[in-house]
Parts: structure tokens; sequence; C-alpha cells
């Protein structure tokens, strides 16, 4: 009995190696030694999806030499697919070859399942491919006199035989399927020659049949923000993001905050389904906006991912969200939560399904359990601090061995609402401030332009977009600077002396205010405004460490838009953010749409951040007295508790460079001597 000839192979980028008989099929042995090579067609040269290339010459690491001579020659199927696709050079279709020696096989990031997606810098963790609904090309035996097995057990059988590493179970009895399926089964199969196009749910669900071969199925990850909503649609057979889209929350008619919207809901007859209907249009229309940037297919969809906050998670499934509106704040639902999404409306394929994460608490919603996903504090030594600021500022405190969460009522502040001259990040909106401390003369940036007001380039530009307003990034800069300047106080008064000095200063009533350009000026009520915002989100986290017994936390993560444009310098002036070192206040962007985006792509994922979640204590600041306590304390600039004495002093250039080395420095005694070394300046 001649004995086969045992070959090795070595698969990148993955690394995985082993040995297989001669002549074995590289796409079975890739799947035999642990390399899952996307292959929708089941080896049948139609797809495409399975290409590899071969590495050429002598291995002396591995001790092997490779060469594609090493592979069977192309066949007819791989011939017919090269002609019609133009398959490129130097690849073959691993469904169609042979190994008749060593190899080293080079898996393209298109063919990979269980590829490292590095995320955008929003998100600079990876995900592995895990998606919960697969494509499975299928060929279905034909009936006969002979043996009256029903069509869907033969589809089931087809399923097990051909497809093994994707279904989950062993009979064809436990492979289920929707109504809606066993309604088309029969005509599909016929029609297409019994050839069809599964999706199969989990391992051990039929979702949809799809006459012949299919290759594409998408999902959408959204992240339903109470001012804006951002979608992106991803390829759930390689991860990468096709398209992304964002859109003003279609609610915002009905009021700037949460709280606005639930009392509309509330005194209004029919204003919950107004409001649900409102959200569940805006989805809609959000994700036909990302569809047709590529020239997608809605009927391609299968799987959405919805973050929000609790009261948006509540009104997109039309729930009323009124018991959210007082206290003790009571979910309707807590827990993941799995739904058809034409139940909500969208008019997508009717079998995509919907997925929303779990809620933590009252008002820390499905937005903030993304964040955790996105950033995995529950897997670090570190303390970390994560804060998605909006008009309610969610924050979660901890690291692996424990997590707390807690929301505090910001308000619409930050986002421009509540200022005189605010208004939202739109081109022509005021994002940079800076003030010259000798002669308290701004200078400022405007979204549309990259020039800094006192440059002649600037006037171009502001004649055709114009200064409109100021944004939420552009109010905390010029409050910071302001601050640092000896313009406001550390209680937030403007200075009226000033006048004397500056024709910047103006007198408004009883109070003084600080003119920006002709229609933009900072009045004392702006001043308060941020005052009252940033007194509550510092009391929030402020009342966490309280609750855990920490006294500074490790890294400070800003989530969120407005996070994202906030200069961490001046937040920490504000005292918007816990003291600690400047280098480790981070803005991470929307790592809620992050996190639902790995709970597309993962199902892993799904049950990590259910867990996860269960295990958050979850902490109410309406009924917490020590939170009144560190309100009142945090109105001043930056807090009472201030560890930056320097700050509090009219300084002169060069004080940003001082401000960089105060802020940076590590202990309280360097703080001083910076201080000293300022105020002689």
């Amino acid at each position: 009995m001649t004995k086969i000839k045992n070959c090795k192979i070595i698969f990148t980028p993955s690394g995985r190696q082993g040995t297989v008989g001669k002549g074995v099929n590289l796409l079975q042995a890739a799947r035999q030694i642990g390399v899952d090579i996307d292959s929708v067609c089941g080896g049948r040269a139609m797809c495409g999806r399975c290409q590899i290339e071969v590495g050429e010459g002598e291995f002396a690491k591995h001790g092997i030499s490779s060469s594609a001579t090493n592979l069977t020659k192309p066949n007819l199927s791989e011939i017919r697919y090269s002609e019609k696709r133009n398959l490129e050079e130097g690849r073959r279709l691993a469904c169609q070859c042979c190994v008749l020696d060593d190899l080293v096989v080079d898996v393209p990031a298109a063919s990979q399942i269980h590829q490292q997606l590095i995320r955008k810098v929003a998100d600079n963790s990876t995900v592995e491919l895990n998606p919960p609904s697969r494509l499975c090309f299928i060929e279905v035996r034909e009936p006969n006199m002979h043996e009256p097995s029903g069509d869907l057990r033969r589809v089931a059988e087809a399923l097990i035989e051909q497809w093994p590493s994707r279904v989950c179970v062993s009979k064809s009895s436990e492979i289920t399927a929707d109504l809606t399926v066993l309604t088309e089964l029969q005509n599909s199969l016929r029609k297409s020659n019994w050839q069809i196009t599964v999706v199969l749910r989990e391992g051990a669900h039929i979702a949809a049949i799809l006459p012949g071969l299919k290759t594409r199925i998408l999902g959408v990850a959204i992240d339903i923000g109470s001012t804006t909503m951002s979608a992106q649609v991803c390829d759930m057979n390689s991860g990468e993001v096709l398209a992304v889209s964002g859109m003003m929350n279609p609610q915002i008619r009905f009021g700037e905050d949460l709280m606005s919207r639930v009392s509309y809901g509330f005194m209004n007859k029919g204003g919950t389904e107004e409001l649900t209907k409102s959200i569940q249009n805006g989805l809609q229309q959000l994700i036909e906006k990302a569809i047709d940037q590529e020239n997608l297919e809605l009927q391609d969809i299968f799987e959405i991912v919805l973050v929000g906050n609790p009261v948006m998670h509540h009104l997109v499934l039309g729930i009323d969200p009124i018991e959210l509106g007082g206290a003790p704040f009571a979910l309707t639902l807590d827990t993941a939560f799995n739904c058809f999404a034409k139940d909500i409306g969208l008019n997508l394929n009717p079998a995509a399904r919907l997925y929303l994460l779990p809620c933590i608490a009252g008002h820390v919603g499905a937005d903030a359990a993304g964040v955790v996903l996105a950033e995995a504090p529950h897997k670090s030594e570190q303390i970390s601090l994560l804060i998605d600021i909006g008009t309610n500022a969610e924050m979660i405190l901890g690291n692996r061995h424990h997590l707390m969460a807690a929301s505090s009522p910001t308000g619409p502040a930050f986002e421009g609402a509540q200022i005189s001259a605010g208004q939202r990040a739109a081109v022509g909106a005021i994002e940079r401030v800076r003030i010259n401390p000798d002669n308290y003369e701004p200078m400022y940036k405007v979204i549309g332009s990259n020039k800094w007001s006192d440059s002649p380039e600037f006037q171009k530009d502001a004649q055709k977009i114009g200064v409109t307003g100021i944004c939420g990034s552009g109010i905390i800069e010029i409050l910071a600077e302001m601050y640092l300047t000896g313009i406001i106080s550390e209680d937030g008064v403007i200075n009226g002396a000033l006048a004397s000095k500056t024709k910047r200063i103006e007198k408004s009533g009883r109070t003084f205010s600080y003119r920006i350009t002709d229609n933009i000026a900072i009045t004392q009520a702006d001043v308060r405004a941020i005052q009252l915002a940033k007194a509550a989100l510092y009391a929030g986290f402020r009342l966490l460490m309280d609750k855990m017994g920490v006294k500074k936390v490790d890294r400070v993560l800003l989530a969120g838009a407005f996070g994202t444009h906030i200069e961490p310098k001046y937040a920490m002036i504000l005292g918007m953010v816990p003291d600690c070192e400047l280098k480790n206040v981070t803005a991470i962007g929307n790592s809620a749409g992050a996190g639902a985006r790995k709970a597309l792509l993962n199902l892993a994922a799904r049950e990590e951040i259910e867990k996860t979640v269960r295990q958050i204590d979850k902490i109410e600041t309406a009924i917490e007295p020590l939170f009144q306590d560190h309100f009142v304390r945090a109105m001043a600039f930056p807090h009472k508790t201030d560890p930056y004495p320097l700050l509090s002093r009219a300084v002169k250039l060069p004080y940003r460079e001082l401000l960089d080395n105060t802020i940076n420095a590590k202990t309280n005694s360097e703080r001083k001597r910076t201080g000293r070394r300022r105020r002689r300046l």
C-alpha cells in the first residue's frame, strides 16, 4: 500500500501551519488547519472569494521550498472564471486546486473571514469577524417518488453536508426557518434549478432563501444620539465599511433635550406615536442616504444593530418613555433585544433583523454600553473614566475588577443651545478661540476655513461663508481663554473693570459681556449656563470616584462628536475632566457607533456586552446628597479643590507654554513653582 506524502503548508498573514496529505483540495486543507478562507459558492468556482497567492522560493524559517508548481494546474472551472472575471495574475482559486508539495500561501484581505480590522481613529482596537448572518450557496437534491422528504428537510441536509463549518447542528430537523421562507421555498427551488443561496443565521436558522448565487450581504451599525444620528454600512463578508452617513435627529423639532421630548409625548395626544414615527422615518432616510452613496441595495441588508440613550432606545421600539421622566426612572426593557427590522417600520429586506444593545440604567443607555464594548475598560487594570457628553452626560468609571455608571443632566449648553450666540457645529460657526493677554483681542477660526481671523486670507473666507455664531468647542475655548486672561474670575464673573482697558468688555444691563465680533458676544448669562453644565458633569464623575473609593483616574476618554472636538487642555482648565495628566485625556470619537459595529460583526461581542452590563453598578445621581455638594463646589473655575492655583491668576505671555508645563506637572510642588514663575511675569 502506497503511503500518501504529507505536505507542509504555512498560511500568511495568520501564521497558521500544518500538514495535509498530497492531493487534498487547498480550501479543505485551509479549513483543516484552521484558516477559514471565504467561499460563498461552496467551492464551485463561482464567487471568487477564495483567491490565494503562492509564495515563491526558499523559506528557511520554515525549512521548505514553495512554488506555484506545488499546486495542481488550473482546471476548466478555474479557467472559465478567470476569463469571465479576469483573475489577477499570480492568484488561484483555493477551491479548484490541490496540494502537491510544501507551500507558503498568502490569503489576501478580501479572502479572509476572520481578518483583523483596524478600526478608525475613534475606534482603534480590532474586530474579529463572526457575523450572525452568513451566505451559503447550496445545491439541493430533487424530490422523487421513492423518498417523500420535504423541501426544507433536503435544504437542511444540503447545508449540513456542504457547509459543515457554518452549520452548528448535527441533524436536519434542528435547522429552523421563518414562515416567509416556507411560503417561498418551493417556488424558489424550482425556478433556480435547485441552486439557492441560504441566509443562515447563527448557524441554525434559515432567515431567507435567495435564488441562484448571491455574494453580497450587508449590515448597518447605527448610533442614535439625541442630536445627531450616524450609520455605517458594512460588508458582512469582509467587515469593510462601505458607506457612512449622518443626519440630525428629526426629533429635534420636539425639543432640544430628552426630557422635553418625554414631556411632549405626555402632554400631546398621540405625541409618543409621533415621536416614534419621526425617529423610525429618520432611520430609513439615514440608511438610504448611506446606501445611495455607493449604489448599494436595500434588499442586501440583513442585519441592523442600534445603540442609543434610553429615551431613543424606547421610542424607536414604540415604547412610551414616560417613566424615564421621573423617579425611579424605570426602564421597560434593560436587556438586549432582537426583532425584525420591519417591526420598527424599516423598509429593507423582509428578513432583516434588528439587534439593540442592552441599556445600563434609567439614564445610561445602550450607547454607553457601546462605548464600553468598544473601549473595553472591563479588560484593563487602569482606572478609566469614559464620558459621553451630550444633553445628558453618561459616565462609566472603573477597570476589570469593578465598573460603575452614572448620568448627569448637563443640558444642551455644551452644544450651543442656551447660549446667546450659540449654534450647532456648521459652516460659519466659531470653533477655535485665542485671546491676547496683553490687549484682550480675540483671534478665532470658523468651520469652513482653516485660517485664523487675523490673517488676510480669512477675510476672503469670511465674505463667502460668514461668521454666524459659536459652537460647543468654541464656547469651551472662549471661556477657558477668558479665565486664563483674567476676563472672568474663579466664580465666573466678567470683570467690568477691564472695560476701561479694552472695547471688548461692554456694559450689558447690570452685568458685562465680552465682544468677539460685531454680532457675537459672550454674556454673563452664557457663562452661567456653561458653569451649570460643567458643574453637573464634574459632580457626576466625582460622585462615581467617591463611590469607588479612588482619588484619581489613570485615563479619561471623551466620547461622542462633542468630545472629539474639545481641546483636552481647555476642558481641564474649566474643570470638565478630573485632575490627571493631560496626555491621558483622549478624544475617542463616535465610540458608541464603534461598539455597534463590533456587535454587528461579531456574535461573541453581543454575549460579552450583555454579560458586562449585568455586572455594572448603577449610581442614581438624583438621590445622592454628595452630588449636590460636588455640584456647588464645581461652579467655580476649574473647581474649589483647584490643584492648579496659577490658573486663577491673570497671566501674560508666554503663558501658553507655562500652562502646558503646569497641567503636565506631576506634583503639586512642580505646579506651584511654575505658578510662581508665571506670576513674576
